[in-house]
């Protein structure tokens, strides 16, 4: 059993497609047809079922997928380690964000990247259930997402919400806001189907209001041109600040503290990788919570100006 054939394996359990497994992996398809054949007579067992196309894998082939993860990663962590053995550490860093903690992204890859010139870094933009799949199948080393108290997590930083707003609304002048005030406002927010949304409706929920925006979008960027409008007001995440800044003629305006803080942080999976581990070490040293909170200091102090 060769590892090539593992790999053709993933690829046509991620593709579902014999065609564009084949692609994927820069072989012919009757190239990758016969290597995943010769895989299920080596093994003894039917691992794909088979039609005109490809239908999905046998209950012995999702099992054989799962190993083909573990040993696949296996190999990845033994080229590491020669590599940290050679004192310079190499490979491709895999991370995957929760789409609003991707504004902070460069204050990690940013060190990273000056430590470890050697690691290239791939940055995905995933739900909160496709971090947890990509972990569980060592898709990826390392995700930054909402954290509680596991034991493979590290703290980054608490996440703090501000009102954005224009800055003629009477609000914008408040030295703080009431959430019940900020429900009352035109909003733009992200949808429900984001857990930045559903926390904040819990945090309004505390506040006994529900807010009816009259904008949903399902991303950061698309609610900032939004905002940039200066038609809406939205409650952001103070993190957003460090990409998108305060657009002109609006103000960011500081909210009542909410009863709850979510935490966001790095998450490693159950087999950690050099190169996670190179991360997690070097993340212990930054203060990125320090940075965010006078990166929102300066943005209220702009109030002033």
């Amino acid at each position: 059993m060769l590892l090539r054939q593992l790999e053709y394996l993933v690829a046509l359990a991620r593709e579902r497609h014999f065609a564009r497994a084949a692609q994927a992996c820069h072989v012919s398809q009757p190239s990758l047809s016969a290597a995943i054949s010769k895989l299920e007579r080596e093994l003894g067992v039917p691992i794909v079922s088979r039609g005109r196309r490809f239908e999905s894998l046998t209950p012995e082939g999702e099992r054989v997928l799962l190993w083909a993860h573990r040993m696949l990663a296996d190999r990845d962590a033994l080229r590491q380690d020669l590599s940290r053995m050679r004192e310079s550490l190499s490979g491709v860093l895999r991370i995957g964000a929760i789409p609003t903690a991707l504004p902070v992204a460069p204050l990690l890859t940013g060190p990273f990247c000056e430590r470890y010139p050697h690691v290239r870094v791939t940055l995905e933009s995933l739900s909160s259930a496709e971090i947890t799949r990509g972990l569980e199948e060592y898709e990826l080393d390392l995700a930054m997402t909402y954290v509680d108290s596991s034991v493979r997590a590290v703290p980054l930083y608490e996440e703090r919400y501000v009102l954005l707003t224009p800055a003629d609304e009477e609000i914008a002048d408040r030295p703080v806001a009431r959430w019940a005030d900020v429900a009352a406002l035109p909003l733009c927010l992200l949808t429900s189907k984001m857990r930045n949304r559903r926390i904040l409706d819990s945090v309004f929920a505390d506040a006994g209001v529900q807010p009816v925006p009259v904008i949903e979008a399902d991303t950061v960027a698309t609610l900032w041109a939004h905002v940039a409008t200066r038609k809406w007001s939205s409650v952001i995440a103070h993190a957003w600040l460090q990409m998108f800044g305060t657009p002109e003629g609006m103000r960011v305006v500081r909210i009542e503290d909410p009863q709850r803080v979510p935490r966001i942080g790095l998450v490693a999976g159950e087999q950690v990788s050099i190169l996670a581990r190179a991360v997690l070490g070097l993340t212990r040293g930054l203060d990125v919570r320090g940075e965010l909170d006078r990166l929102l200091h300066k943005h209220l102090d702009r109030r002033d100006l």
